[in-house]
């Protein structure tokens, strides 16, 4: 499936010849970019692929955001790009290599926390950071766990045990051990979606703070049109497989929106901005409209 990308206007349904660049090579803002994924494809029945001819790419230091319905592909082509699972095709390949299997090199925070709830939050960090830098003198994975806890605000239940710390606090330390193991490029699936909305925007705002001080890579699962504005330099839409009069078409990247508002925003004044509300509505056009869900 051809992509588009979209800029600009996002009062409509984007027409052609309108703010749109055809094409998937259209995708990456780079030839040069950090991440390039190129002829993606996943079937797990030949015939009706997940999705197919995927292609983008990310700059280092950049955010992209994908959203879609269920059954879509996000979360596979995320597991793919972690090293979790195997395409039927194509190629990933970051800073020049091409990826196959996990890696340090890319860190990894889901909607679960995945901490080890014998250990202290010091002791989970530091058992990563111990993978990543085994060489390291126990004084300095010390500090550096430190400095990642205090990233996120914990620093006050450092050495709790999960079991005594709430959703929100558990996925801040998942977000902290991502970060301490320094990775190039970090990938979210839904981290914040279980939690109540004041500490989903709390957290978002943190998550924000965070990467900018860093200009941490990420690319990013979510569910919810908002948070994909407030974090998002670039949002991808994916469609969903669908058989029609033609036939089977398979899933894939159907646009890829630039996000114009400024990179400096909060999610307080959010709605405040000008360009908010339009290209909210094309986000949520084409997911009600044009993303085909099953």
């Amino acid at each position: 499936m051809n992509a588009m990308t979209v800029e600009g206007d996002f009062s409509a349904p984007p027409a052609s010849g309108v703010g749109i660049e055809g094409g998937a090579t259209a995708l990456g803002r780079s030839d040069q970019g950090f991440l390039k994924v190129e002829g993606l494809r996943k079937a797990y029945q030949e015939d009706k692929p997940v999705f197919d001819h995927v292609n983008f790419s990310l700059d280092r230091g950049e955010f992209v955001c994908v959203i879609g319905h269920s059954g879509c592909g996000k979360t596979t082509i995320l597991n793919v790009l972690a090293g979790l699972d195997t395409a039927s095709g194509g190629h990933v390949i970051m800073a020049g290599r091409e990826v196959s299997g996990p890696s340090l090199d890319r860190g990894v925070v889901f909607q679960s926390h995945a901490l080890m709830p014998w250990l202290t939050v010091r002791k989970n960090i530091a058992f990563a950071v111990k993978s990543r830098y085994p060489d390291w003198t126990a004084a300095q994975i010390n500090a550096h766990v430190e400095k990642n806890v205090a990233l996120v605000g914990l620093s006050h239940a450092i050495d709790k045990k999960p079991s005594a710390l709430s959703g929100g606090m558990k996925q801040r330390v998942g977000i902290a051990r991502a970060f301490a193991i320094q990775p190039k490029m970090l990938l979210l699936d839904e981290p914040f979606g279980a939690l109540d909305a004041l500490t989903r925007g709390t957290i978002q705002d943190e998550l924000m703070a965070i990467v900018r001080q860093t200009q941490q890579t990420v690319f990013m699962i979510t569910h919810d049109v908002d948070e994909a504005i407030l974090l998002a330099d670039r949002i991808l839409l994916m469609s969903n497989g669908a058989d029609t009069a033609q036939g089977y078409v398979p899933g894939g990247i159907a646009e890829v929106v630039v996000n114009p508002l400024p990179r400096q925003r909060t999610r307080a004044a959010l709605h405040h901005l000008e360009g908010y509300y339009p290209l909210r509505n094309h986000i949520v056009d084409f997911l009600v409209s044009r993303a085909k869900p099953h």
